[in-house]
């Protein structure tokens, strides 16, 4: 499990969901800091000034010293610490390689040795070899995990980390599938049609159902709620985070009218979640 800090308060959030998670994983937790040179000096003709890179490996040493003591004190867990200079999402990148998990915060510094800004974690949950974990807003202990389900293959990899962090943490799962969006119902009432929308509604609650039976067989000791709701992604998904511990979702969906893990569904979620959320690549990408 590997955790990216920067010395801010949200990068510390993180450091703490991420030792609780590798305690109760069993995990081991590896805490890094990259910085990068400001970008004031990337690609210019003037040099940085003498002992910048001393500098910055100090400031990094101080942030880790103390990613390394909060989590100790967090969940037992000891933090192995790792130091770079270079450029952050490149070297979160590589480490994602061998990772369970990438724990970042919602935000971070910025400026001089900004790491866990947005931008940062938007490119890292589209091209990390591991699932990204967004760290923010309330945890809430005991609540159910909640994933988005889009009833394509794609989206089976965040079903399946779903049920396995509900039964880590012996909770509930919450399955959200939804179907439509408000498009299409603009769409849908410009043309003055009338639908009749249960058989579609049937329709979709056994697709759900489909994409949740294998899972349900690995996982018998985990609860599963099922909803249906014909809805926007996002919509849903950041109204059921405000009571879940976690929301896991696909880092795409197939797109089209009931594409629902699309790049601007997990992109909205890492932005205005009420919870953590976990953004999961398909293995095949």
């Amino acid at each position: 499990m590997v955790v990216g800090v920067d010395g801010s308060e949200r990068a510390l959030d993180a450091v703490r969901w991420a030792a609780r998670e590798a305690d109760r994983l069993h995990a081991p937790l590896l805490a890094v800091n990259a910085s990068g040179y400001p970008d004031l000096y990337v690609g210019a003709t003037v040099p940085p000034p003498d002992g910048l890179r001393e500098q910055m490996q100090e400031q990094g040493w101080e942030f880790l010293r103390e990613a390394e003591r909060v989590a100790a004190e967090t969940a037992g867990v000891r933090a192995e610490l790792r130091l770079s200079v270079d450029s952050s999402v490149p070297f979160l990148i590589e480490a994602s390689t061998s990772a369970r998990m990438l724990v970042l915060g919602s935000s971070g510094r910025g400026g001089f040795v900004g790491l866990l800004v947005g931008s940062t974690t938007i490119a890292l949950t589209a091209h990390a070899h591991c699932p990204v974990v967004s760290v923010r807003g309330e945890e809430r202990p005991g609540a159910p995990v909640v994933v988005g389900v889009d009833g394509s293959p794609l989206s089976d990899d965040a079903v399946g980390h779903a049920f396995a962090e509900a039964a880590a943490r012996e909770t509930e799962l919450v399955a959200v599938h939804t179907w439509s969006d408000a498009d299409t119902e603009v769409v849908f009432s410009a043309a003055r049609m009338d639908l009749d929308w249960e058989p579609m509604e049937e329709s979709e609650r056994r697709v759900l159902a489909e994409r949740l039976a294998g899972w349900r067989e690995r996982y018998p000791e985990v609860s599963v709620r099922r909803v249906v709701e014909r809805d926007r992604p996002r919509d849903q998904l950041i109204e059921w985070s405000q009571r879940a511990c976690l929301v896991v979702v696909g880092s795409r969906g197939r797109g089209g009218f009931r594409g629902l893990l699309l790049g601007s569904t997990s992109q909205a979620l890492v932005h205005h979640a009420e919870c953590p959320v976990m953004v999961v690549r398909p293995q095949r990408d």
